[in-house]
């Protein structure tokens, strides 16, 4: 009893990368309902309220350059938003499943999903350095090394999975 409990039970950094990817998908979920609330308002004034929640200067370039962009959504662009973060919440809350219960579809696509963005990452931090430009790729390659260890650990004799 205790042996087979030990042999089914998922590695900590397979339940870490479980608990990051559903972490994700409350994250983008939560924003699209958020986008949802912005249906039908005023979204400039919407984008001058968060600049200013953050203490950023509305007149600014940047903020001015999010403020543009804000002032061409339409409602139907906001509802393509809304559904396309329903959809990626979706898929990363079903790998999160799959990472906790050691599944190794799951690992296999966690691992070719987080590592095609390392090249891109690796880039944008060729092109700039920034704290959270470097936190990002951190993060993602300890969860594809992460992957790739229960990959290369699910190949050996005795660990079919």
């Amino acid at each position: 009893m205790i042996k087979t409990r030990l042999r089914n039970r998922t590695p900590r950094g397979l339940r870490f990368a479980a608990m990051f990817e559903a972490a994700k998908g409350i994250l983008v979920l939560t924003t699209g309902f958020g986008l949802m609330l912005l249906i039908h308002e005023d979204l400039h004034r919407a984008a001058e309220q968060i600049l200013k929640h953050i203490h950023l200067n509305p007149a600014s370039h940047y903020p001015l350059v999010f403020i543009d962009a804000v002032n061409r959504l339409t409602d139907w662009q906001l509802w393509a938003l809304a559904l396309s973060a329903l959809l990626y919440s979706i898929v990363r809350l079903i790998e999160a499943y799959g990472l906790w219960n050691a599944r190794q579809w799951a690992e296999w696509f966690g691992f070719l999903t987080g590592g095609m963005y390392i090249p891109l990452e690796l880039y944008e931090i060729m092109e700039s350095v920034t704290w959270p430009k470097v936190t990002v790729l951190t993060i993602n390659t300890l969860i594809v090394a992460i992957l790739a260890f229960a990959l290369i650990q699910s190949r050996k004799p005795g660990n079919a999975s």
